[in-house]
C-alpha cells in the first residue's frame, strides 16, 4: 500500500474545482496537509467567494475513502487574506502517517490518538517577537537548564518537583525538551491526555502536573520542527493546558541556548533559573553559557546544581571524584551565584530514572534523595529572597 500522504495527494489530484476546470493540488488550493499515525487527517482549502461551496465536501470524501484514514478535518480560508505554505505532494519514501517537514501533528482530540493542534509552518520572515503573557496560575516559573547534554539536567528537575510536592507544594512540570522528551519516561506516565472544554488535561504522577510532547507523539516520531513552531507549542502548554492553581510549574529546557530557552522567556515570566553542571570543566564551560543567557534575557538565576559530584564508595563511605572536583564550586564563584547542592553520583538515581521511580521518592533516606529535597528548599528560599513570599 502507497504511504498514507501520498494516497491523500493522488485523491485530492482528481477533485477539480468547477469555476477553473483544474484540480486542487495543481490550483494549489490545498495547503498544510498534516497525519497522525492513527490516520487523523487535516488540511487547509483555500476557497475564493466564487467558488462552489461544495469543494469543501468533495475533498473531504475523497479523504475520508481512503483506507487507513478516520477522521478528516477541512480548515477553509479566503485566499485573498492568507498565503500559507502550498501543500506538495508526498515523495515516495514516505511513511504511513508521517508529517510534512516543519508541521506537528493533528489536533488533540478528547485523548485519542497522540496529536497536537496543527500550527503553520515556519513564516518566511522572521516572526514578531511577542509580549510575554503573564500566567499567575502558574505560580513561580523555574527553569532547569544546562548548557550541554548529559549532565542529569531532567533528573534534577523531576527530583525537584516531586520534593517540591512532599514539601506540600501544587506542582507543574513541563517538558521544553521538544526534540528529546525524557519526562515520561522518568516518571513512568505514558498515555494520551484527555481534551475538556478545549483544554489539554495534563497527566499526574508523584502528586505533580505533568505535560510533554512526549504524550502527543509517538516515540519513534522525530520532531522535525523549526523555531517558530517551538514558540507554538511551549506557549499552547502554557495557555491551552488546564494546569489548575499551581505554587510551582517548573520547565525542562533542552540542553544548551537554543530556540526553546528564547521561546520561553519570550512567551512568558520566568521567576528564576536552576543551572546544573557536573564536576569537569567541559561541561562548566557550557553552563557558563547558560548563565550568561538567562542574565541577558533578564531571568534570575537561582543556583548552581553541581550533578554526579562524587561516587561515594560503598565500603568506606568516602567521596570518589569520578568527574574532578570544584567545578560547580568555580562556576558559582565566576558568577557570583550560590552552589544550591552536589547531588552525588548514585546508581539508584539512573535506574529510577528507566523505571519511573524517581529516588527522591523511591529512596528518601539515601543520601542523594536529602541533597535533592535540600537544593528544593533552597530554590524555595531563593525564590522568597527575590520576589517575597
Amino acid at each position: 500500500m502507497q504511504p498514507l500522504m501520498e494516497r491523500i495527494t493522488g485523491a485530492l489530484a482528481v477533485v477539480r474545482n468547477p469555476r477553473t476546470g483544474a484540480d486542487v493540488m495543481a490550483a494549489e488550493m490545498v495547503r498544510d496537509i498534516a497525519t497522525t499515525v492513527d490516520g487523523k487527517v487535516r488540511l487547509t482549502l483555500l476557497l475564493a467567494a466564487d467558488d462552489d461551496a461544495t469543494l469543501v465536501r468533495d475533498v473531504r470524501q475523497a479523504i475520508e475513502a481512503l483506507a487507513g484514514v478516520s477522521d478528516v478535518r477541512v480548515d477553509v480560508r479566503d485566499p485573498a487574506q492568507t498565503d500559507p505554505t502550498p501543500a506538495r505532494r508526498a515523495p515516495t519514501s514516505a511513511s504511513p502517517g508521517s508529517l510534512p517537514m516543519n508541521q506537528p501533528p493533528a489536533p488533540a482530540t478528547g485523548g485519542m490518538g497522540r496529536s497536537l493542534p496543527v500550527m503553520d509552518a515556519a513564516p518566511k520572515a522572521p516572526p514578531k517577537v511577542p509580549e510575554p503573557v503573564a500566567y499567575p496560575q502558574l505560580g513561580r516559573i523555574i527553569a532547569v537548564s544546562s548548557g550541554t547534554g548529559g549532565v542529569g539536567k531532567s533528573t534534577v528537575a523531576v527530583n525537584l518537583a516531586v520534593a517540591l510536592a512532599k514539601m506540600g507544594k501544587r506542582v507543574g512540570i513541563m517538558d521544553a525538551d521538544i526534540y528529546g522528551p525524557n519526562l515520561p519516561l522518568m516518571l513512568g506516565v505514558d498515555a494520551a491526555p484527555s481534551v475538556v472544554d478545549e483544554k489539554i488535561i495534563p497527566l499526574e504522577a508523584y502528586g505533580i502536573k505533568v505535560m510533554s510532547i512526549g504524550f502527543l507523539i509517538e516515540k519513534e516520531q522525530p520532531a522535525i520542527w523549526r523555531g517558530p513552531i517551538v514558540m507554538k507549542i511551549l506557549t499552547q502548554f502554557l495557555k491551552d493546558v488546564a494546569w489548575g492553581q499551581l505554587d510551582y510549574f517548573l520547565v525542562d529546557m533542552p540542553p544548551g541556548t537554543g530556540d526553546a530557552q528564547l521561546s520561553l522567556v519570550q512567551a512568558t515570566q520566568v521567576h528564576g533559573a536552576v543551572i546544573v553542571t557536573t564536576p569537569q570543566q567541559v561541561s562548566v564551560g557550557d553552563a557558563l553559557r547558560g548563565v550568561k543567557m538567562f542574565e541577558r534575557t533578564a531571568v534570575p538565576v537561582l543556583g548552581i546544581v553541581e550533578n554526579m559530584s562524587y561516587f561515594e564508595n560503598p565500603e568506606t563511605g568516602k567521596p570518589i571524584a569520578v568527574f574532578g572536583t570544584g567545578g560547580g564550586a568555580r562556576l558559582a564563584a565566576e558568577c557570583n551565584l550560590p552552589l544550591i547542592g552536589q547531588v552525588p553520583l548514585d546508581p539508584r538515581i539512573q535506574e529510577g530514572g528507566d523505571t519511573g521511580r524517581p529516588i527522591v521518592d523511591a529512596e528518601p533516606t539515601s543520601r542523594a534523595a536529602k541533597e535533592l529535597e535540600a537544593i528544593a528548599h533552597r530554590v524555595v528560599e531563593r525564590l522568597v529572597s527575590i520576589y517575597g513570599s
